[in-house]
């Protein structure tokens, strides 16, 4: 007996932004000058994110138990939104912008027919990346998060991404690593103490907390 296909939900996402797109699609064409730096930017882009996990990392070693636990949390934090991202992203089996408005102006190529749209995944692993470092250290958080928006606007200037993928990337993978980061902060912690006053992480001198923790 064959198992059932899985659902899908075939949205057309030219129906509910699709104006908006083409503007910004529009912009991308007056603006020549500016494709092959941002289409560079869309990709390696994502490299600044990963910098500013080991930044957050780095300046937890000298704060508290949980802070360094958070710095641990935040990349699987990230993955788990990026996961769950994905699997949304198969379910709603959104058509990519260039099969619905074949007619507008494109940086990328099209990509095929089974990747979708909706969420963005470089807006996913970029909202988590912020919201994750959030709870670590304010700063960090906000410098994340600025750089999140213009990963997102650049996923629709190239025109990978409708408006409406990037806006639901960021509140889903959003809310994904501000869980998952709080859950694996408590499981991480007694580790944490653990190696520090007797494990590998106490022959690291900076890895210690130099003075009580204080908000990020």
């Amino acid at each position: 007996m064959t198992s059932p296909a899985p659902v899908h939900l075939a949205l057309d996402g030219s129906r509910v932004d699709g104006s908006l797109f083409t503007s910004i699609t529009d912009f991308a064409r007056a603006t020549p000058w500016l494709n092959t730096p941002v289409e560079l930017s869309t990709n390696l882009g994502l490299g600044v994110f990963a910098v500013l996990m080991v930044v957050g990392w780095w300046r937890a070693r000298r704060r508290d138990d949980s802070a360094m636990a958070l710095a641990l949390a935040a990349p699987v934090s990230v993955v788990a939104a990026f996961a769950v991202a994905e699997v949304i992203k198969k379910f709603v089996a959104e058509g990519r912008p260039c099969r619905a408005l074949p007619h507008d102006y494109y940086v990328d190529a099209c990509p095929a027919p089974g990747d979708y749209a909706f969420p963005s995944g470089h807006t996913a692993v970029a909202a988590a990346t912020a919201a994750a470092l959030f709870l670590l250290d304010r700063r960090l958080g906000a410098i994340a998060a600025v750089c999140a928006l213009l990963e997102g606007f650049t996923r629709v200037y190239v025109g990978d991404h409708y408006p409406h993928d990037v806006l639901g990337a960021v509140v889903i993978a959003g809310l994904v690593a501000l869980v998952a980061a709080q859950a694996l902060r408590g499981l991480v912690r007694p580790l944490v103490s653990r190696l520090r006053t007797g494990g590998a992480l106490r022959s690291l001198p900076t890895a210690h907390p130099a003075a009580p923790d204080a908000a990020g």
